[in-house]
């Protein structure tokens, strides 16, 4: 089969299990202003930003011969459990008859997922279908600790696009990995290569912590989020997403019994200001929100597509986490109309008020410490 995907993120990992799987892979291209003008002109004018550039992606795919597009669902008042539906329709309307399968979590309907297991193995022997699961599960678990890596180090690098190219090339080399030495070899190359990068020296406690979350697709997709990870990087700041594939992977693959990944027990600190799930990652958002401001990051940019309820509902619940746990959260509305300068400056104001407070708890903390020094230290 000629198979294709949505473009989000680390797409290298994607391409690496469909091609493991006998099947020949048509890559999406990243999402340009064509991508978007193409989904725009196609899609209902009220969807929601991820919807529309799918819907372009998937035009671009199929403009390059795709056949069936493997996708993920979703559940809840969240629109993206009815994305499959709407761009089958919108593409059988403009003429193109594609296949669809869809993935949702294995324990909400096991029978469909593992129907949908054997239709994308087709042929392949079962003990190739999990080599390539295995191999592909650990790429991604290092390929989300190097981008880790890429995240914290690019905001001290001297020559500016230095992490960046990096980050590109370490990509390439893991896909050109089909065997667990050659992983191996290219995850301890990859360690090389950043370490080798020349960095300013920034003491510790003068280092700023930027989390940022929201929706999945607009928070793992840079193409479309004005880059946020290397504008904040640029700007000084280390950054952490909320959301790697690796967690989501291993949160929707594991029973529940036997779960105690990183997301369950961030959603475990949600329940305080949202008990319910309410579709998208709107409680996951609200629980990392709290472990952000619980492991000392010092700000968190919260991206939201228009018009998206999951985010509406978190975006409603900030100001109250702010006033508990004192973290500034900046949010940041994304759809094909947003003014990429003047979210640039928003940005660049945020971190001015985040170094601002990072500066007075450091005094502060300066001036306790002086105080117990005076305390403790013998009169002369």
């Amino acid at each position: 089969m000629k198979v294709s995907f949505p473009y989000m993120g680390t797409t290298v990992v994607y391409k690496k299990l469909l091609e493991m799987l006998g099947h020949e892979v048509i890559m999406p291209p990243k999402p340009t202003q064509h991508t978007i003008n193409l989904g725009v002109k196609y899609s209902p004018e009220f969807a929601c930003f991820p919807l529309k550039v799918i819907m372009g992606s998937y035009f671009e795919a199929i403009q390059r011969g795709a056949e069936v597009i493997v996708t993920s669902g979703g559940h809840g008042p969240c629109r993206a459990g009815f994305y499959e539906r709407v761009h089958r329709r919108i593409l059988e309307t403009e003429g193109h008859q594609v296949d669809f399968i869809v993935f949702d979590s294995m324990f909400r309907n096991r029978k469909t997922f593992m129907e949908n297991v054997k239709r994308l193995k087709g042929q392949t022997p079962m003990h190739r279908v999990i080599h390539a699961l295995w191999l592909v599960y650990d790429m991604i678990g290092k390929l989300d600790h190097l981008e880790k890596q890429v995240q914290r180090i690019r905001a001290y690098e001297v020559n500016r696009g230095e992490t960046t190219r990096v980050w590109e090339q370490i990509q390439k080399m893991f896909d050109q990995a089909y065997t667990k030495k050659a992983l191996s070899e290219a995850f301890n190359k990859g360690q090389e290569m950043i370490s080798a990068i020349h960095l300013k020296q920034v003491d510790k406690e003068d280092r700023i912590r930027i989390g940022i979350v929201g929706e999945i697709y607009v928070v793992m997709e840079d193409s479309i989020n004005m880059k946020m990870e290397q504008l904040l990087n640029s700007l000084g700041a280390e950054v952490e997403r909320s959301q790697y594939l690796s967690q989501w992977v291993t949160y929707n693959m594991l029973p529940k019994w036997m779960n105690w990944s990183h997301e369950k027990k961030i959603l475990q600190k949600s329940d305080g200001y949202l008990p319910i799930q309410i579709g998208g990652h709107a409680k996951h958002n609200v629980g990392q929100m709290i472990d952000y401001s619980q492991r000392g990051f010092d700000g968190v940019v919260h991206l939201m597509p228009f018009g998206c309820l999951p985010e509406l509902v978190s975006q409603s619940i900030i100001p109250k986490i702010n006033e508990d746990y004192e973290i500034p959260v900046l949010t940041i509305s994304l759809d094909e109309q947003t003014g990429i300068a003047n979210n640039q400056t928003r940005v660049e104001a945020f971190l001015d008020l985040v170094r601002g407070k990072h500066q007075e708890k450091k005094q502060s903390r300066n001036r306790v410490t002086e105080s117990v020094t005076q305390r403790v230290s013998p009169t002369g």
